[in-house]
């Protein structure tokens, strides 16, 4: 159970570009992507611009999810990132073993399997998190302003 929240798969669709998942995280986690897509071949010149758009989705992801996810306060541990953080994480990821992926020899070099294992943990990670927070075992820290 992690509603609100997107479970992991849906996640990992929404990442992908897999546009069957009709959900706000969906939406921004597929913005992430292109942000993080914009970065890899940014001119030094134009990386704090793509940068500070990253920060904004990732602060929308915040404050919806403070807004329209219970926070249990009393007894709940606290994480150390937010849905943002960990979603821009994700994207970041994906990007970087698409990269990886497209870059690398597959058969011989383990870069290619370490980074969608990585992405795959990651994943779970979130999956997780959303379920510890839906159910009150975890809270999450305040969103940072952008």
């Amino acid at each position: 159970m992690v509603a609100p929240l997107l479970g992991p798969k849906r996640l990992l669709r929404a990442i992908r570009g897999q546009q069957d998942v009709d959900h706000p995280l969906a939406r921004w986690a597929t913005d992430l992507v292109e942000v993080h897509e914009q970065l890899v071949n940014a001119d030094p010149g134009e990386i704090s611009e793509i940068d500070s758009r990253r920060a904004d989705l990732v602060h929308a992801i915040d404050l919806w999810t403070e807004r329209c996810v219970p926070q249990h306060r009393y007894g709940a541990a606290m994480h150390t990132e937010t849905i943002g953080s960990v979603i821009d994480r994700i994207a970041a990821c994906h990007v970087r073993a698409l990269h990886t992926l497209m870059t690398l020899d597959i058969s011989r070099d383990p870069q290619v399997h370490s980074a969608w294992q990585r992405l795959a943990e990651l994943v779970g990670g979130y999956g997780d998190l959303a379920v510890e927070v839906v159910l009150g075992r975890r809270r999450l820290p305040a969103p940072l302003s952008a």
